[in-house]
């Protein structure tokens, strides 16, 4: 377990993504670690979040209930929205032309599932305090709305920034030819009007970059596509697998009735908290 938190913070320090850790274009990360990790992360997130049912009816009722189920939900949650959306994920990057296998997609996403998860359970102790000091039940929806924005765009900024660094890994710059240092350069010559083609290895070194950049910007867009199609997919199953806070003019459930969706909901909210 401690291992696994150890991994995680060299992932959040930089350590484990770079340049020079990224072997062949292959992200060497412990899957199985990280999956323990953002787990335990999103368990924490989930107590945080379902305190505030406790906090409000002063732990009378099945305000219990609906902390438990916040925290066992929400990792269901993530990992749920990361199995729908993988497939697109894989198919996104190779259309693209990038030569990441599926273990290193993989792989990646952990990565980034764990970094966001960390920052909504550093995000916790906030929406704690906020439930302590309000009794507004659209307040708080909205504001655990927020801070699973602002984690989600953290882990794109991780996503993305990685991204570059295995497009590079995977495309490193051609080696060109050293030539001796002399102590008084020759005078160069006087060129002819039609100047002679480059030398075969620098125009080759222009071609592969010219390629890899091109590559590189096709997968960041596809992966930030892909990345507000995560969100969406997030934001709709977490209206599925609803309540996670616990509204005080329903009796506790594990699930509600399908009805209305997460994006509705969201914009009735607003209107009540500013008074529409």
């Amino acid at each position: 377990m401690l291992e696994s938190f150890r991994q995680l913070d060299r992932i959040l320090r930089g350590e484990a993504t770079q340049l020079s850790k990224l072997r062949h274009g292959q992200i060497e990360l412990p899957v199985r670690g990280l999956l323990i990790a953002a787990t335990v992360l999103a368990m924490v997130y989930g107590v945080f979040m379902g305190s505030f049912a406790v906090i409000r009816t002063g732990g009378a009722g099945e305000a219990w209930m609906q902390l438990l189920a916040s925290v066992v939900k929400l990792p269901l949650l993530f990992f749920l929205t990361l199995l729908v959306t993988l497939p697109s994920l894989y198919v996104f990057n190779a259309l693209v032309g990038s030569r990441l296998t599926m273990q290193s997609v993989a792989r990646l996403l952990v990565a980034m599932l764990g970094v966001m998860l960390a920052v909504l359970a550093s995000l916790g102790p906030i929406v704690a305090f906020f439930g302590v000091s309000t009794t507004s039940y659209v307040f708080m929806k909205l504001l655990n709305v927020a801070m699973a924005a602002v984690a989600g765009f953290l882990g794109l900024a991780f996503l993305v920034q990685t991204l570059h660094r295995l497009v590079m890994a995977q495309n490193p710059a051609p080696e060109t030819p050293e030539t001796p240092e002399s102590p008084e350069p020759p005078k160069p010559p006087e060129l002819p009007a039609s100047m002679p083609p480059p030398p075969p290895h620098q125009a080759y070194s222009a071609a592969v970059t010219s390629e890899d950049a091109m590559i590189d910007r096709r997968a960041k867009l596809v992966f930030r596509i892909w990345v507000v199609v995560f969100g969406l997919v997030g934001a709709q199953m977490s209206w599925v697998l609803r309540p996670f806070i616990g509204s005080p003019e329903i009796p506790f459930t594990w699930f509600r009735a399908r009805e209305s969706n997460f994006f509705l909901d969201v914009m009735q909210s607003l209107g009540q908290l500013l008074g529409a």
